[in-house]
């Protein structure tokens, strides 16, 4: 599994979240707390939004606590809405395309959690991406391919029902192939306005989340595990959930799946 960041708000330096904190995203690559992997050593990344619309990425296979580069672009780099993860490969390779966020266009994604049973249907969910999509398929990973099937589903006119055609797709291919692990997915993406976030698992079991608003810094985290101890006000969102940060508002609504089945090409 992985641990991510998300956060929206004032602009401040990644290094306050990504760094800085005793339980940061970067003391979360060594030793998490709250996911089944303690270490997190196969790449990380950063995603951020700066003047223009289309946001920034720098992605590296290094384990986070290693590279002295994700430290002084997180010193440097200030943004008012931006993403961090640091990730533990569930079979896919530790290459620099697998590595997260994925973006396309204005949007990124981040990922924590797994398709049960990939490697079997893995051919299948490639083949419901359509071509314009896929040929932006740069990775081999689950996440990648359930990124770019929320953007032909439409993500930027209903991302809920996007993520939810997705989602259901997805275990309608799981069904077929009597795969009986769970899928489970805990996400964050953003188009550089809104801020999205999903807790979803076929067996009501999926990583954590939590959100937090900053008065400090007047912005909102929504975040993998907390940064401290858990004893800074973290709300923890409930399984089956979808999240909108928008202008300094977090609104919660319950989560479920289409159960019409899609069909695949």
């Amino acid at each position: 599994m992985c641990r991510w960041v998300a956060y929206q708000g004032e602009p401040v330096f990644l290094e306050e979240f990504v760094s800085r904190p005793c339980q940061s995203l970067v003391a979360q690559s060594r030793h998490c707390k709250e996911a089944k992997t303690e270490v997190n050593a196969d790449g990380f990344g950063l995603g951020w939004y700066g003047a223009r619309a289309k946001p920034g990425t720098f992605r590296d296979i290094r384990p986070a606590w290693s590279d002295e580069n994700l430290l002084s672009l997180a010193h440097q780099i200030q943004s008012r809405l931006f993403f961090a993860h640091v990730r533990a490969s569930t079979g896919t390779a530790t290459t620099r395309a697998n590595c997260h966020p994925f973006t396309h266009g204005p949007w990124l994604f981040m990922h924590n959690g797994q398709i049960g049973g990939y490697d079997r249907i893995r051919r299948r969910i490639d083949t419901a991406i359509p071509d314009e999509l896929f040929s932006h398929r740069a990775g081999t990973t689950d996440s990648e391919a359930i990124f770019l099937l929320m953007l032909s589903f439409g993500l930027e006119r209903e991302p809920m029902r996007a993520v939810a055609r997705t989602l259901s797709l997805v275990e309608d291919e799981m069904r077929r192939a009597r795969i009986d692990e769970p899928l489970r997915f805990t996400a964050a993406f953003t188009d550089g306005r809104t801020l999205y976030a999903v807790r979803y698992a076929s067996d009501r079991q999926p990583p954590t989340l939590y959100t937090r608003v900053c008065t400090e810094v007047g912005g909102t985290l929504v975040v993998s595990e907390p940064l401290d101890h858990g004893q800074m006000g973290w709300t923890a969102v409930p399984a089956q959930s979808f999240l909108t940060v928008s202008a300094g508002k977090v609104a919660m609504h319950p989560f479920a799946i289409e159960r019409e089945l899609i069909d695949s090409v």
